[in-house]
């Protein structure tokens, strides 16, 4: 008789449920599942029945937070009150960091037997490196996407953590000389406080950017769910933009840039694999202006984090102006060295997230997933 994994995963924003997506399927290649949880159109694509739409979970600053906080507490019993009921063998929560810490919280204290596994480790590397400590009674286990990762939360007393790679790196394009010309990607961002804040900025500009001679057009990549308001929020901007919503055309979009403006996230990582030189982006709001500060101002974007140097630029402000993340694209459209530094950068960024870091070498997320399974069973004697 086949196995069957009962497994409830949660993805709390487009990021998560391509990782979630991406972890179904091959769990699905080597066993068989009972499937239920939260998640997007990507984990919909796996057979997913959402228990409430993804999106109430896609909050990101305390402004967001504070103003969505009664909807949030309830979709985080409604989860725990799921979960209890239909006692999967695992709960897989991917990102959604402080949810997902509280949702385990809620389960371990209300006796859930089953493996708790986090997928995507929090950055305690980079703030609040307490946080390591308090996770390990919370969590059987932590899948890392990041090289390093593992042995940050093993330094700082953290749950097991194994590097299991990024789903991004499946899309990843050859190296390649820089475009002469091309299409210039926006990525606002998905979130609403994101988009609320960043389409503003990018509104300013189009109509520069557009009239570079390296421009054959703008192009927004976005989501099924966001492409009407995104259609109607650009509708009168000085420059046309095409906004494109599925992930095939979003790879060929890839093929086709020369550059792109990017906001702080996943899908820097994406960019870089796919070797599209870009600028990055941030418009903070208040509350994380100051904990940026008080932090010392890190770098941001993933392939300056992964690389250790500032490869790509920067612009984290609150407010963020238009003018220097403009003036920088323009330098990178017309600077075909400064793109090809970047795409060599990329490269390397690719060996070391193919390869991972001694001794944390890169595994299977759903070999891990399996091996974790095995030995609940193992120590309840299945």
């Amino acid at each position: 008789m086949t196995e069957t994994l009962r497994l409830f995963i949660l993805a709390g924003e487009p990021s998560g449920d391509r990782i979630a997506a991406d972890l179904v399927a091959r769990l699905r290649s080597k066993v068989s599942l009972d499937l239920s949880g939260v998640g997007g159109d990507e984990l919909a694509g796996q057979g997913l029945t959402s228990l409430y739409p993804m999106s109430d979970l896609a909050v990101m600053g305390i402004t967001d937070v504070v103003l969505n906080l009664p909807r949030l507490l309830w979709r985080l019993e409604q989860t725990a009150r799921a979960i209890l009921a239909a006692n999967p063998d695992m709960v897989v929560l991917v990102d959604a960091q402080d949810f997902s810490r509280l949702l385990a919280a809620r389960l371990r204290k209300r006796g859930y037997t089953g493996r708790l596994v986090l997928y995507v480790a929090p950055s305690v590397w980079a703030r609040h490196p307490e946080r390591a400590a308090r996770l390990a009674p919370l969590f059987d286990a932590v899948l890392a996407v990041l090289p390093f990762e593992p042995d940050a939360m093993i330094r700082l007393g953290g749950p097991a953590t194994s590097y299991v790679g990024h789903p991004a790196l499946a899309e990843a394009l050859p190296t390649r000389i820089p475009a002469q010309e091309g299409t210039l990607i926006l990525l606002p961002g998905s979130r609403n406080g994101e988009l609320r804040r960043h389409l503003p900025i990018l509104a300013e500009m189009v109509a520069d950017l557009a009239s570079h001679h390296a421009v054959t057009e703008l192009v927004i990549p976005t989501l099924p769910r966001l492409r009407d308001r995104l259609v109607s929020e650009t509708a009168n901007w000085p420059a046309p933009v095409r906004i494109v919503e599925t992930r095939a055309m979003r790879r060929d979009i890839y093929q086709q840039a020369i550059g792109a403006i990017c906001v702080s996230g996943t899908v820097t990582l994406e960019l870089a694999l796919a070797r599209v030189p870009m600028v990055v982006v941030y418009a903070l709001d208040a509350h994380q202006s100051r904990a940026y500060a008080k932090l010392g101002r890190p770098q941001v974007s993933l392939p300056n984090i992964i690389l250790g140097h500032p490869i790509v630029p920067e612009f984290v402000a609150a407010p963020l102006v238009a003018g220097p993340p403009k003036s920088a694209m323009l330098d990178l459209l017309g600077n075909k060295k400064a793109r090809q530094d970047q795409i060599e950068a990329f490269d390397e960024l690719q060996r070391i997230m193919e390869t991972g870091l001694p001794p944390h070498l890169r595994e299977d997320p759903a070999d891990r997933i399996l091996e974790i399974w095995q030995n609940q069973r193992s120590l309840i004697g299945e």
